[in-house]
């Protein structure tokens, strides 16, 4: 074997683990502080798991995937909304990522920050999960099975 076979072996076995290592981690990156989906029931959220970091909670009624977002918002309160945007739902990709202290709608871009949810309503931002849709003790914040089925519809198109 010349020593250019060799060079174009170990190039395209480098090449292929590179790819396995990138794919691993772009799975472990866009997994990262989701939890396993509540399947119709009540949604439960132990307060002690919320922090600074947007924390993703899957849900399933019926056939309808939605998600809930928790954050400890800079005044230390911790504030929930769906992770679906008020006007761009019905696109289908109008959900948010994090990026630092903001929120980032994936249809139309804007910039949302923590502090934020669950109180501003209208516009381009999360849909707020106000204190009269939840119950929260010392430990938990329950939403419940009914009401996220209310909110079935918004979540219709999603494509996360």
């Amino acid at each position: 074997m010349s020593k250019t076979n060799n060079f174009y072996n170990i190039t395209a076995i480098a090449l292929s683990l590179l790819a396995i290592l990138t794919a691993l981690i772009l799975i472990v990156y866009f997994n990262t502080n989701k939890s396993d989906a509540v399947k119709d029931s009540d949604l439960v959220i132990q307060i002690s798991e919320v922090t600074e970091k947007a924390k993703f909670y899957p849900v399933e009624i019926g056939s309808t995937k939605l998600e809930v977002i928790a954050v400890k918002a800079p005044d230390n309160t911790i504030r929930t909304a769906f992770n679906t945007c008020q006007v761009c739902y019905a696109s289908g990709r109008g959900y948010y990522i994090q990026q630092g202290n903001t929120l980032v709608c994936q249809n139309c871009g804007n910039r949302f920050g923590l502090e934020d949810v669950e109180v501003t309503r209208g516009g381009c931002n999360p849909v707020p999960i106000t204190s009269e849709y939840k119950t929260v003790t010392d430990t938990t914040i329950t939403i419940s099975k009914e009401f996220l089925a209310e909110a079935k519809v918004i979540f219709e198109n999603w494509k996360r």
